[in-house]
């Protein structure tokens, strides 16, 4: 990554970005996701587990990161990447933000920038996952609120009652090769 690229502000003063996970990242992503009061205990671990496979094996691991930090604690944070054996198309595995820094931008920043880096990789569609659930309707709006629409719901999904919802939003074209 280019150095103009190694921190880069956030919208909310004090908040800067950085794009390398570091080992403590496992842990504050942990804390971070509890801390939000919306996952259940196995996709806590996932979240961990995807930084600590990106601090295993870098960009072979596939997942990318956008770190949102005032200082060195962790505020926000998005993590995204490539979906294999497609040509344009990417996940949004997770963005979460510190409950005292929700409603303030930092979350729609957060999305932005990654799908900056998404457009900037040869990206054309981002597709982001969530639950039906009603706990998750501000999750909803704030996808829709930021240009992503309905491509799907598949009833029963996560459990009875609870359905996966995906968003796609379609990006400025680009280009990527297949791997």
């Amino acid at each position: 990554m280019k150095n103009e690229e190694v921190k880069r502000r956030a919208v909310i003063k004090g908040i800067n970005f950085r794009y390398e996970v570091f080992p403590r990242d496992v842990e504050d992503v942990r804390a971070l996701v509890v801390k939000t009061g919306f996952f259940r205990d196995d996709e806590i671990s996932v979240a961990a587990e995807l930084v600590a496979e990106r601090l295993n094996r870098g960009p072979e691991s596939g997942y990318c990161f956008v770190m949102a930090e005032e200082g060195e604690r962790l505020t926000g944070y998005a993590c995204y990447g490539p979906i294999p054996c497609t040509v344009l198309s990417f996940d949004l595995y997770w963005i979460a933000v510190d409950p005292g820094f929700q409603g303030r931008g930092l979350g729609k920043d957060l999305l932005h920038e990654a799908e900056r880096l998404i457009h900037k990789m040869g990206g054309g569609r981002v597709y982001v996952e969530t639950s039906s659930k009603t706990q998750y309707d501000s999750t909803r709006r704030f996808y829709e609120r930021c240009g992503y629409s309905v491509a799907s719901v598949l009833d029963d999904f996560y459990a009875p009652g609870d359905s996966k919802v995906t968003y796609l939003k379609r990006l400025q074209k680009a280009t990527r090769s297949a791997k």
